[in-house]
């Protein structure tokens, strides 16, 4: 069981909400305090399981027919781990959910509340954003993006224009993101009779928008003040990585596999880089000028 929940979280993919809030929070509050770590944890393990467990619950019948199920990519649940996975995704987020509540403003318990909502509509009977198009990529950007814009509303930071362009720039990356990763299971999602971006647009318009919005998100972080207007170039290993699709059919969509996988690994040398911009960022604002 602790091994299926394991999986269930997407280790891999833990990163990528751990981060934002970490990066965000310690930059606006200048401090590393009690909240840092509740909220990093929250966000590192808790939120993930809560996130991809749901989605493994509730999408168990269309995982059975895509082959990248049951590894990194996603797990296959068997049935008797359903509502253990539920449960076990509730309660290990609760008290730290109770903790940011408490501290968080009331901006940050407002964000902390979108971020969760977003989470669980995605997969959730009823609701299952995840089977409407556009509100799907719209959607699962929220899942990144919300946690910094917790850990931001927590330090009860200022928002100036330029921090407006980041966010903004960062939501469109996700977005791009999701749609890239919807291609690849063109064929499931309609075997399954499941809607996305891609299976309504195709994958062909699906790549093409994800380069497009790739390239806005890299033109908006021009508009970060120095250094930030560096990260504007990490943009382009994402539209690098998913230009060969450019003009892929249906019937090969599965093919973006294999970007999708390069994906996750781009990830952690951009995350790097974004890491030293920041770094940058920081001493640079914490020096006077000269």
């Amino acid at each position: 069981m602790i091994r299926a929940l394991f999986v269930a979280s997407r280790p891999v993919s833990w990163v990528n909400t751990a981060y934002p809030f970490a990066a965000a929070y310690v930059l606006a509050a200048g401090q590393l305090d009690a909240t840092l770590v509740v909220g990093t944890i929250f966000f590192l393990i808790p939120y993930n399981l809560l996130m991809y467990g749901i989605n493994d619950v509730f999408d168990y019948e269309s995982d059975l027919r895509n082959p990248r199920k049951g590894g990194v990519e996603g797990a296959l649940l068997r049935p008797s781990y359903h509502r253990a996975t539920i449960v076990a995704a509730i309660v290990s987020c609760v008290p730290f959910v109770v903790y940011l509540a408490i501290v968080g403003w009331w901006s940050g318990t407002v964000w902390l509340a979108v971020s969760l909502a977003a989470v669980v509509a995605y997969s959730a009977p009823v609701l299952r954003f995840k089977e409407r198009p556009f509100l799907d990529s719209v959607t699962s950007s929220t899942h990144f993006v919300s946690p910094a814009i917790v850990g931001l509303a927590i330090a009860d930071v200022a928002w100036t224009p330029q921090l407006l362009a980041v966010i903004a720039a960062f939501f469109l990356w996700g977005m791009a993101s999701h749609a890239f990763g919807a291609v690849q299971d063109v064929l499931a999602d309609r075997e399954a009779g499941i809607g996305s971006v891609a299976t309504v647009i195709g994958a062909r318009a699906t790549v093409r928008l994800s380069l497009v919005l790739y390239l806005a998100a890299g033109a908006l972080l021009l508009l970060a003040p120095w250094p930030g207007q560096l990260a504007a170039a990490l943009a382009l290993p994402y539209a690098a990585n998913v230009a060969p699709w450019w003009s892929v059919a249906d019937a090969d969509a599965e093919s973006a596999n294999r970007g999708w996988r390069r994906f996750l690994w781009i990830n952690y040398v951009t995350g790097f880089l974004v890491t030293m911009v920041l770094i940058a960022w920081a001493f640079l604002g914490a020096t006077p000028a000269p």
